[in-house]
């Protein structure tokens, strides 16, 4: 999306990062630095830092960065546009500069046409529900013992069984129908268009700041499919929502936890019955996007499951996940034969927080699950392919040990297949991919910044390689902006050995150091982050960089030169010119003579 860098200026300006962060996280004062418990992995000391001076957060442990935009988004699972919209609101700014191009504007109408129709439609199925029509969905309710309470928060409705009532009802707000069909509210074939949920219960499912994007219904009587999802639309995807999500987010500062369970009615029952703090998935598995969201506002999760093979199952996997994360995990299996509903039914909520109390530590499950099902090479195999899930190297690093002494692996014998896996790994993709020095810069960006010492201002005479001169590049930029000019003038962009360094540079002398965030990527951003997080530069240690910098664009200029050179004389002596060779040879020698 295209948009003017002012408009996001002027809201930025109106928004003190240290507020909003205060929302979500527990801050304080620690030598002029704000500190928290970050709330995107787990951990026990305080590595995430807010700088309100400067506008932006970092996290040492996990290596999440931003400003208050990019922190408000990901700490509400909202993308840049919604994050922005929200924030406006607040402000009172209007986004009116923005200005997005044809085909972004196309899909931004539909997205809102679809989320107004959801909200229409969410009204249509409670209007039903509450009609005489809608009697054989109360008596339901009543015989699952779902208060009237939990009706209206959870907005239940009734799709009754026609087949165009809601199309109807769209029309007369003026809604096209090929609209409807794309939001995932009409269903389309054979030349026929009709409604998508008829003769169901019908579940809404809002986005975290509460607007409805989606719906499960589900059969009161024979029929199938028992459960009848909504199917991707412009405002929502399969596997990126939790159930509950949004009627849960306000109890999880209180309780310190999510509960995760499997079902509406699951879900339903847990808030009735004193456990509001749950949410459900959505017919799938647990996937990466879910966890992202969900580990977003909480970072201690309890998995609730059937405790048949396939609830131990995917209680497996999503446990797995979540650790991957860094997200610490509990899991509770239900008595077999029974889910949360009908053991809330049957005894109440102690029955629930017994099975609570005896939750197992989530990777004590895991490792226990994969030596009971598993055959000796599958649980090396699971275990590899677990670690690989893990970006952070301290926590791969902890869970290694543990995997393997809970697995009775040698960790020395793991270490080693671990490291095997990452070199076949590494070595694959370099034989894939042309672009390898593209590859490198993404490392060194990202990674080989943060081994300076702060005391003599130049760069580590050990770091070597074209990437991690990169690096050294952009950190100066980022930690000096006031050279930034100077660095243009020198025109240090020739010098940059990776594409990823050089888009990284233009943007930064383009929009400067405080200015450029809202156009970097996650990486990127983390990179910015880590540098701009240390301590300031005095005049004499930037002076002593800007001038190794200097060097080096000279002798990058010298090098490129002398190659140019040796390369000309070779094919002119493959050509058999023997005069070209020669004016090449003396052109060589003197440049070899100035810089001797």
């Amino acid at each position: 999306m295209k948009h003017d860098p002012r408009a996001i200026q002027d809201l930025k300006s109106r928004l003190n990062i240290a507020d909003i962060v205060k929302r979500y996280v527990s801050l304080k004062n620690a030598g002029g630095r704000l500190v928290g418990l970050c709330p995107f992995h787990n951990e026990k000391t305080a590595s995430f830092g807010v700088n309100p001076e400067k506008g932006f957060f970092h996290c040492f442990g996990c290596q999440a960065s931003g400003d208050v935009i990019d922190f408000y988004c990901r700490i509400n699972g909202l993308d840049f546009r919604e994050g922005l919209e929200q924030l406006a609101l607040e402000t009172g700014i209007t986004l009116a500069e923005f200005r997005p191009n044809p085909q972004e504007e196309h899909a931004r109408k539909l997205r809102q046409a679809a989320g107004e129709m959801h909200a229409y439609a969410r009204d249509y199925f409670r209007d039903c529900l509450r009609a005489e029509a809608g009697a054989p969905a109360r008596d339901y309710l009543y015989r699952r013992g779902v208060s009237a309470e939990m009706v209206e928060r959870f907005q239940l409705g009734y799709s009754p069984p026609d087949w165009q009532g809601l199309e109807d009802c769209l029309k007369r707000r003026g809604y096209r129908t090929q609209d409807a069909v794309a939001a995932g509210l009409l269903s389309q074939g054979d030349g026929r268009v009709w409604d998508r949920f008829r003769g169901r219960l019908m579940f809404p499912i809002h986005e975290v700041s509460g607007k409805v994007v989606a719906f499960g219904g589900r059969v009161m009587g024979e029929g199938e499919p028992k459960y009848l999802n909504s199917a991707d639309s412009p405002v929502y995807k399969k596997g990126e929502h939790l159930y509950g999500l949004n009627q849960a987010r306000p109890y999880f500062s209180k309780s310190k936890e999510v509960l995760l369970t499997e079902g509406y009615l699951d879900v339903i029952a847990l808030h009735q019955h004193g456990f509001p703090e749950t949410c459900g998935v959505l017919g799938t598995a647990l996937t990466g996007p879910q966890v992202k969201r969900l580990t977003g506002f909480c970072q201690h999760v309890t998995l609730v499951f059937d405790g048949d093979p396939a609830g131990e199952k995917a209680a497996l996997r999503s446990a797995q996940m979540l650790l991957a994360q860094g997200a610490s995990c509990r899991v509770v299996l239900l008595p077999q034969g029974e889910d949360a509903d009908s053991l809330l039914k049957a005894g109440g909520p102690e029955a629930f927080r017994n099975c609570l109390d005896n939750a197992r530590e989530g990777l004590d499950f895991c490792l226990a699950t994969v030596r009971r099902i598993r055959s000796s090479k599958e649980v090396v195999d699971w275990a590899l392919a677990f670690l690989d899930e893990m970006h952070a190297d301290g926590l791969k690093a902890a869970l290694l040990t543990k995997l393997a002494h809970g697995l009775s692996l040698a960790e020395h014998e793991l270490r080693q297949l671990v490291a095997g896996r990452q070199g076949r790994q590494v070595a694959g993709r370099q034989a894939g991919s042309a672009g390898s020095a593209g590859q490198e810069g993404q490392a060194g960006a990202g990674q080989a910044v943060g081994q300076r010492s702060s005391g003599a201002g130049r760069p580590p005479k050990a770091a070597s390689g074209p990437a991690k001169k990169d690096a050294e590049v952009l950190e100066f930029a980022i930690r000096a902006p006031g050279y930034i000019p100077a660095l243009e003038g020198l025109n240090v962009f020739t010098v940059l050995a990776t594409d990823r360094a050089r888009a990284f540079w233009k943007l930064l002398a383009q929009f400067g150091q405080y200015d450029v965030l809202p156009y970097l990527d996650e990486r990127q951003k983390s990179f910015w982050g880590k540098c701009a997080s240390k301590q300031a530069l005095t005049d004499q240690e930037a002076a002593n960089w800007f001038e190794d910098i200097t060097a080096h664009v000279a002798r990058s200029g010298y090098e490129g030169r002398k190659r140019g050179l040796i390369e000309a004389m070779r094919d002119a002596r493959d050509r058999g010119d023997g005069q070209e060779e020669q004016r090449l040879a003396s052109a060589l020698n003197d440049l070899l003579w100035r810089h001797s």
